[in-house]
């Protein structure tokens, strides 16, 4: 895949040294993207989180409930949930029972484990992911700034950073 970044495309959005209005220039372009990830990251966390707010969940319980609706028919168990969330640092169990109470999951006795419970989506958090999904336009307009090949490319490039 071969792509071209020309100088002048970049001119009409505001630069990163704007955003969090520095004034000395970043020693190396290397430290200057290290800032900018962990920057848009926190911009695209506030996105998703004002995004969540009309449903009231987080975007760890968001998170459960595209694994649990990845699985479903199938339970998952704590430890699978742990393993997949995005943020590592989450506590499964505490966000689990929360979404209990929300009703958007269901325990079931783990059939290899009694000591284990399960968990697997209620109807009512499919419901809600469904209702989410319909207003996906709005959590990906963040996206708008780019076109599909650059997408592929941040893609590729944020796969062979982490590899």
């Amino acid at each position: 895949m071969e792509f071209v970044l020309q100088a002048n495309s970049i001119s009409f959005f505001m630069k990163l040294e704007d955003e969090i209005r520095q004034t000395k220039p970043f020693s190396s372009e290397r430290e200057k993207l290290a800032v900018n990830l962990i920057f848009t990251t926190m911009w695209l966390a506030s996105f998703h989180r004002d995004f969540l707010k009309e449903y009231q969940i987080s975007e760890q319980q968001y998170n459960i409930l595209r694994i649990l609706r990845g699985q479903h028919p199938k339970a998952a168990t704590i430890h699978l949930l742990k393993e997949r969330m995005l943020d590592k640092m989450s506590d499964a169990s505490r966000l689990v029972e929360r979404l209990l109470k929300k009703e958007f999951v269901e325990r079931c006795p783990c059939h290899h484990d009694r000591r284990a419970v399960d968990v697997v989506i209620s109807k009512k958090g499919l419901a809600l992911l469904n209702k989410i999904d319909k207003k996906r336009t709005t959590l990906e307009k963040f996206l708008s700034n780019l076109s599909d090949k650059e997408i592929l490319l941040l893609n590729v490039l944020l796969d062979k950073l982490r590899g």
